[in-house]
Formats: C-alpha cells, sequence, structure tokens
C-alpha cells in the first residue's frame, strides 16, 4: 500500500479514497495476507478512516502451550476513527507543564504529510490480537473445591515460625 499525500486526497473525487488490497503487512506475521477495503475521506479538519480487514495467525495457547490459527478481524465501520490534522508544534515553543484532558490524546498529522493505510492497518491488527491466547480446544479451568492439603516444613529455619502459629477460632 502506497501512503496517501493528504492535500492531494482533499482534491479527489469527493475527497475519498478507497484501497481494496491483498498483501502481507511488514512486521505482522501472517498466514495469510490482510485482505479487505479501506476508505479515507478527508473532512477539512480530520481523515476520517473506515476499514475491513481479515487475516489468519499463529498464536501459542497461554494454557496449553500448543500453537493454534486465529482469524483476526478488524472492522471500524460503525465507528470510523477520526485522525485530526494540525501541524506540529515546535518542541522548544512547548510548556515545560501542561495538564493534558484524555480527549486531547487523539493521532494527527500535519495537513501537508502523508497518511500511510500500512502503518495504520499494522496498528489496529495488532489490537485485534487477543490478550488471553487460548485455543478453543483448551480444558477449561477448574477452580480448587478442597482445600490444598498441609505441606510438612522442609526448611528447618521456618520450624520456629510454626511454633508461632495461633489457632483459629
Amino acid at each position: 500500500m502506497e501512503k496517501i499525500f493528504i492535500p492531494q486526497l482533499a482534491k479527489a473525487v469527493d475527497a475519498t479514497e478507497t484501497i481494496q488490497f491483498k498483501e502481507f503487512i511488514e512486521g505482522l506475521n501472517t498466514l495469510t495476507p490482510v485482505q479487505g477495503a479501506m476508505t479515507v475521506k478527508h473532512l477539512g479538519s480530520v481523515l476520517e478512516v473506515k476499514a475491513e480487514a481479515w487475516a489468519i495467525v499463529t498464536l501459542t495457547c497461554d494454557r496449553t502451550l500448543q500453537q493454534f490459527n486465529h482469524r483476526l478481524y478488524v472492522n471500524n465501520s460503525d465507528d470510523p476513527e477520526l485522525i485530526w490534522l494540525s501541524a506540529p508544534v515546535p518542541s522548544d515553543q512547548l510548556p515545560k507543564e501542561q495538564e493534558i484532558d484524555i480527549n486531547d490524546l487523539v493521532e494527527t498529522l500535519p495537513p501537508n504529510g502523508y497518511f500511510d493505510p500500512a502503518e495504520w492497518l499494522y496498528q489496529q491488527l495488532c489490537l485485534a490480537i487477543p490478550f488471553q491466547k487460548i485455543a478453543p480446544d483448551a480444558p477449561p479451568l477448574t477452580e480448587l473445591t478442597e482445600p490444598l492439603p498441609p505441606t510438612t516444613v522442609i526448611d528447618k529455619r521456618w520450624a520456629a515460625l510454626s511454633s508461632l502459629h495461633i489457632p483459629e477460632a
């Protein structure tokens, strides 16, 4: 995928570019090429990015340590991402301390710069990788129903502490 020059996007028909893709993304180890479609629309002070993409990755199960295939799927058509277009402030003009509102934590690009659809898609697919990687055939976790058996003291240094044990009332 080629980078999109933002001023050129503003002059495109409907200020929109649609990209169909079926390719491997650098840095993302997938079994199949990432495929789908992305629409980037210039709305004046923001870019609106919509995408639907999927690929298959190999993950390692956290319970069994066995590898399994998992389908990554990204679809933000109902809630497109908005990327603000604003000129970067030189670092020498930034205040030494500044309070930042949570709503100010957004992605920005320079209005005369480039939008990299491959990088954006890479970030979205990485966020789609599940935090807990559990294989579909992994056994369920069972809770302990019985208390653990008492352990014997192996280290003699702990024997003095066992004499301090206060019985429960």
